[in-house]
């Protein structure tokens, strides 16, 4: 679950019209940063924080580009 300041970044992010990818790196920032001091227990690699940031970003509501075919 993301802290309610990533949120907050996020939003900020938005109301000054960045994209996306900007948006959903401050979810992805939280993950490493837990990643460096060691909280993080579901996660192992940097890999791994790229994804679970990714997607609680997506559950946060911030719509990301699909993968081009």
């Amino acid at each position: 679950m993301p802290n309610k300041i990533t949120i907050r970044k996020a939003c900020a992010d938005a109301r000054k019209g960045m994209k996306p990818s900007v948006q959903a790196g401050e979810f992805i920032r939280e993950e490493m940063h837990m990643l460096n001091a060691g909280a993080s227990s579901h996660v192992r690699s940097w890999q791994q924080a790229i994804a679970v940031g990714l997607s609680e970003a997506r559950r946060a509501g911030i719509q990301q580009d699909s993968k081009k075919k």
